[in-house]
Order: structure tokens, then sequence, then C-alpha cells
């Protein structure tokens, strides 16, 4: 019977008033999807976002507020964490990273410094060194705050079952604009970059499985945008937004994560302050319809995700230190009574193996 492991990254730092410990490792049970803890691998501070190769043998981790990206070696039968290394990610507090087609290299969105970066990976796994950085410039947005510059959010390579490209979309909270990035065999970059309007703070992507839509989750003003994308030139071209938040809402809150299900039914976007997840009905065509909130049990759903069966969501509420699962419905989202405990969740990723 096949063994599923979970990976929760956190925060872990006194300034993000965080209980996190370390990256930690839960077994999935393949009959109850009870979650089982097996151990937490400390680690520098706040490694929040993760990824692992496609042979699951690596785990790779962005250290938030920091300058760091770190690697590590996975046990093929415990699934337990091995360090390898860790190497400057050419910016600060990087924030999100994806693999090239190749998984040659890793590439890193680095927030506060307002650029991407990649990195290679050296035959062993181990990250090596690199100077190619691709810096961000335009208009801050008119949220002085939250909007001092370049503050790319996300670096998702664009790979859907139809398009397995080199294209990574890069949403930019700061600028106010959504950029397709990719790098040549000679280490050039291309970038197509498309403005958004102002105070939309575009954060996270989710990709259409059928049809060449991009959906972007637009932090500030709790919105989300469908824009085509033209994987042959790397041009986007936006085409509806939606509001993510209950009607009637009107405390503080912002736009978080986003995925979309494998069936295209539905699109899912979390919202920190409402405390909801947005559960938005995709009609044939893509485009947003009717919409339901849950409420996401927890305190600020940084993050939500799906299992690789997508039959079941997983909000990890930062604040409250709970993964909440839901069980995916014809339209909407059930709650299961699963409740995770562990210290500030900011991401999830799976792995399974025989």
């Amino acid at each position: 019977m096949a063994r599923k492991f979970a990976y929760v990254g956190c925060r872990t730092t006194r300034e993000r008033n965080a209980r996190g410990k370390g990256i930690a490792l839960y077994q999935v049970s393949a009959d109850t999807k009870r979650w089982t803890l097996v151990d937490v691998f400390p680690t520098l501070d706040n490694p929040s976002f993760l990824v692992m190769n496609r042979a699951q043998t690596m785990l790779y981790a962005v250290h938030g507020d920091g300058e760091m990206a770190s690697s590590f070696r996975v046990d093929a039968e415990s699934g337990r964490l091995t360090f390898v290394n860790s190497v400057a990610c050419n910016g600060r507090n990087p924030v999100h990273l994806a693999f090239s087609a190749d998984e040659q290299w890793l590439a890193i969105a680095n927030y506060a410094t307002g650029c991407i970066a990649r990195l290679p990976i050296a035959g062993d796994g181990a990250l090596e060194s690199s100077n190619e950085i691709v810096t961000f410039t335009g208009l801050p947005g008119p949220h002085t705050k939250e909007q001092k510059g370049s503050h790319p959010h996300h670096i998702s390579r664009y790979q859907t079952p139809f398009c397995d490209s080199d294209w990574h979309i890069v949403p930019d909270k700061g600028i106010d604009s959504v950029s397709a990035v990719r790098w040549h065999p000679d280490g050039t970059c291309e970038v197509h970059t498309e403005r958004w309007e102002a105070g939309s703070g575009p954060r996270h992507a989710a990709f259409h499985p059928k049809l060449p839509f991009v959906y972007i989750a637009n932090e500030l003003n709790s919105t989300v945008t469908v824009w085509n994308f033209d994987a042959a030139s790397g041009k986007l071209t936006s085409l509806k937004t939606a509001p993510v938040l209950p009607p009637g809402f009107a405390g503080e809150s912002t736009a978080a994560g986003i995925v979309i299900t494998a069936d295209a039914q539905q699109l899912l976007v979390s919202n920190r302050g409402s405390n909801t997840v947005a559960a938005i009905a995709l009609d044939e065509n893509g485009m947003p319809g009717e919409t339901d909130w849950v409420s996401c049990q927890g305190d600020f759903p940084r993050f939500i995700g799906l299992d690789p069966e997508s039959r079941h969501l997983y909000v990890a509420n930062e604040r409250s230190d709970t993964i909440v699962e839901f069980a995916l419905k014809d339209t909407g989202l059930a709650a299961t009574g699963q409740v995770i405990e562990t210290g500030s969740p900011v991401c999830i990723i799976f792995s399974t193996r025989a």
C-alpha cells in the first residue's frame, strides 16, 4: 500500500510572533486520511515555502525574512529529511520557489528586494551559488505600507496537462503587475509584464488544467482576476475580475492562497481577516460564477493546498496553529472534523511512495 507524507513549512521567529519549530513531517493514512506526526526538523529561521523534486529524493525550502535557501535529502522509506546545504538566494525575504522544467535550476521570488533569482542544482541535489538576478521596476501602488516598491510574491512554473513550459508566472504585489518570465539556455531572461489595477496587489497564481488561463489572487483588494496566457509569446491578457470576500463583510481582510480543483469545477481562495475560504464555481469556459464561503475554523489562513487526489483541501491557519481539512463537494466545501495542530503553518506539500 502506498504511503503518503505531508511536509509543513512554518514561521519560527519572535519577529513573526511564531510558534513553529522547523519543517514538520506527517504520515497520512491511506484509508482514514489521518495525519500522524513523525518528526520536526529544525532549520534556519522560517522554512516557509517548500518544494520537492519529481523523484521525491530532495526537498528545498526558502527562509522567509532572511536571505537563504536550503536543500534536504529525503529518505525513501521514512520520508525523513537530512540537511544538505544552504546558499544565499541573492535577495531578501524569499517567499516562493519553483523548479525549472528540467529541474536543474530553482527559481526564487525575493519579496523585499524586488527581484527574482535562480540557483543551479548540482547532480547530488545540493544548491549552488549564482549571480543570476532579474530586478522589477515600476510605480508602487497606493498602499504606502504594503507597496513600497516591487514585491514579487510567487514564481510558479506554468505547467498544466496540456502545456509543460519554462515560463514562470510572477505576481508582483508592490507594483500591481503580473509577469511571465523564462530563462533561455544562454542564461538571458525574457520578461513580459502587464500592469493591473492600482492597489490590487497581485499575490499568488493558479492554472486552469484545460484552458490557457491563469487565476491571480489579488491580496489588497480581495479579488481574483482571470488572465489568458499565450505560452508561445508570454503574453498575458486580463479577462475578468471577481470579488472573493463574503457579501457585507466590512472588516480588514486580504486574499492569500489560491488553488483550482483537478476537474476545473472550483477555484478556491483564502481570506485572512474574514477567515473564510471562497469556493468559486467555474463554468465550462473557465469563468467565475456563484461563490460559497466557508469558515476556515481558525485565524489567518495564509495557505491552502489540495491533496494529490484533489479530494481534500487543507487550510493552514497561521495564527491559530492549525491545519483544517475540508472535503470537496460538487459545489463548496465541507469540514471533515480533522484538525492538525502545528506551530504557525504557512505551506504544505505532499509525497507518495510505493
